[in-house]
């Protein structure tokens, strides 16, 4: 822990409400996601209602930095709301315990003592989970999934998260490291991952991978970039995928293919899930969900012509989710309120 954090320990009633036993409280918690580009932040209510939110973007790779921007984020949120505990969901695997973030492919956390670093730092309740389990039991106790006995939520953005909910509980398997399908291996010899493989699923249905694919397109020179090009004026590293779900939102047909080859690999990855863990839906979510219906309509498509026994068993609904980019906030504050079994 660095010592230039100060703890929130030391503050006084007249910088913030006096935390109560949460028993007695309002039972607002605080939920925050932690990301490869930024950290959001909201007190959650018992509905899952964000009653206020802030952001910040992700300072670099470094824990501690990380850490002073977490206290910040609670010290600013804490002066209006009684808080009885904070959520961190977070972009990595965790042990089963909750407390130490084993590895993060985006961040620069191994081994990492994260819940234990933050309660001496907050001087409140904290809980720790993956941000895609965070994002899943969101959608599960307030968004499109409620109530779904076997639930698969994919979440997409700067990489692919993925979580599982089995009868109310999210399954983590035998180490804590389930869920994370965005690295499975969809392409022998693709593209490197960050994780130190290659061809992992995020490389191609990914934020990532549609910045990577338009990038291409504009190097190329292609004619049917210029839009793209104009979008950025002319600067090549400045094409993201959110730039590239903007303009085909906008009806620029080079995006709306890009986003259809990416939503083509999405319901690739899909079947194969389905194949292994027979679903009864999967809700998808994430930044790159801004597309919509063009993301999901080729999505669906691919999923049906590759799902295994195809034509003669059930095939699990493919739903957007309801809660948009607040579902891991949401979720990591109601975690910490019902800490998983």
């Amino acid at each position: 822990m660095s010592s230039e954090i100060s703890p929130l320990c030391g503050e006084t009633t007249t910088d913030r409400p006096e935390i109560v036993n949460p028993a007695e409280s309002p039972n607002l918690a605080i939920g925050i996601d932690i990301g490869g580009t930024k950290v959001a932040a909201g007190v959650v209510d018992e509905q899952g209602t964000v009653l206020a939110e802030l952001r910040r973007q992700t300072p670099g790779r470094d824990p501690r930095a990380v850490e002073a921007t977490i206290v910040e984020l609670v010290s600013e949120l804490g002066r209006a709301y009684r808080i009885a505990s904070v959520g961190i969901g977070a972009a990595g695997w965790m042990d089963l315990s909750g407390s130490t973030v084993l590895f993060s492919p985006h961040l620069a956390w191994r081994n990492e003592p994260l819940r234990s670093n933050l309660e001496r730092l907050l001087c409140r309740p904290v809980m720790l989970t993956n941000d895609a389990d965070a994002a899943a039991w969101a959608e599960w106790r307030f968004g499109a999934g409620r109530g779904e006995s076997r639930l698969v939520c994919i979440t997409l953005g700067t990489g692919i998260g993925g979580a599982m909910l089995m009868d109310g509980r999210i399954e983590r398997g035998q180490f804590g490291v389930a869920g994370e399908f965005g690295h499975q291996v969809i392409m022998p010899g693709g593209h490197r991952c960050e994780c130190g493989n290659r061809g992992c699923w995020e490389q191609y249905a990914s934020g990532n991978a549609l910045g990577r694919e338009a990038r291409e397109l504009a190097r190329a020179k292609s004619p049917v970039a210029q839009e793209i090009l104009r979008a950025v004026d002319g600067d090549v590293e400045a094409i993201t995928g959110a730039v590239i779900t903007e303009l085909a939102r906008q009806g620029d047909p080079a995006s709306i293919e890009l986003i259809d080859d990416v939503g083509g690999w999405l319901g690739l990855g899909m079947a194969n899930l389905a194949a292994a863990l027979d679903p009864g839906m999967f809700v998808v979510g994430g930044g790159l969900c801004e597309a919509g219906e063009l993301l999901l309509e080729p999505a669906r498509r691919a999923f049906g012509r590759n799902l295994t026994g195809r034509g003669f068993r059930p095939a699990a609904p493919i739903a957007l989710a309801a809660l948009g980019p607040r579902a891991g906030l949401i979720g990591a504050a109601d975690l910490s309120r019902n800490p998983p079994r």
